[in-house]
């Protein structure tokens, strides 16, 4: 599976060098799976996504914050308030639906996938393990195979500073192996998704799961599909070195609560 470079954009080796892109200038001719990157609590990112996919018209979306067995309906797609209760969406933990609501406006012409991971299975990955959860699956993803000792430090670290430091160190290779369930997951939906309508396919996800070198794109090379994959991230500061992403913009932070005060 080859990356996609677009208009405007350089591909992940030349990140360092690359200019940010301007979101209207985003093209996406040629691609199978389009994986909208975001900050779940930024509204500009939503805003764009939603823009984006009116432009992209696509067949599919998978989303991350829905789990598969979360059917939508054209009645409950009507209202905002109808669709995030019937969604559960706030009580299951996702920031205000308001923001979300313009992206599944934008895809109401599309056919709707969860690609999310129930809550009790994320927990039975951190204590058993992504294959153990994923099953049959799981070699199909890699998930029964160890990652190698680098990769696995540089994951755990990433899910410390991500959890402010605060989780004990024998919970970081649990936290890694849920997030590579969550990879798995999405890429098993996207898999789906275009078998039932042919693609193009938008995933709506968090930027980890966007990142070619570990996230779906990763989990869908595993699984030998032959796709042409965008991956896009939406930074809020300048990135510094290379990113892992085809191609990325930056946004302005909202303002939000020290995300840190949870853990002290």
């Amino acid at each position: 599976m080859k990356a996609l470079v677009c208009a405007a954009a350089l591909g992940v080796a030349g990140a360092a060098q690359a200019e940010l892109i301007d979101p209207e200038a985003l093209r996406f001719e040629g691609a199978d799976v389009v994986i909208m990157g975001e900050r779940h609590d930024n509204p500009v990112h939503h805003v764009n996504q939603a823009a984006w996919i009116a432009r992209l018209q696509p067949a599919a979306v998978v989303f991350e914050m829905l789990t598969p067995d979360l059917a939508l309906t054209a009645e409950s797609n009507s209202d905002p308030a109808v669709l995030g209760a019937v969604l559960r969406w706030e009580e299951r933990g996702w920031p205000d639906f308001t923001m979300y609501y313009p992206v599944f406006r934008a895809a109401r012409e599309a056919a709707i996938f969860g690609g999310g991971v129930p809550t009790e299975e994320a927990r039975l990955a951190v204590s058993d393990g992504a294959a153990s959860v994923m099953g049959p699956a799981a070699e199909m993803f890699g998930l029964d195979l160890p990652l190698s000792d680098e990769e696995q430090a540089t994951r755990e670290a990433d899910q410390a500073t991500a959890h402010c430091d605060a989780l004990p160190d024998d919970v970081l290779p649990g936290m890694v192996e849920a997030q590579r369930l969550r990879d798995a997951a999405l890429a098993r939906a996207v898999i789906a998704a275009m078998a039932e309508t042919g693609g193009p396919v938008v995933v709506v996800t968090g930027n980890g799961h966007a990142r070619r070198d570990r996230g779906v794109p990763a989990a869908l090379e595993a699984a030998g599909q032959s796709l042409e994959v965008l991956s896009i991230g939406q930074l809020e500061a300048p990135a510094e070195g290379a990113v892992p992403y085809d191609v990325w913009t930056v946004t302005d932070a909202p303002e939000r609560p020290d995300p840190c005060e949870a853990f002290r």
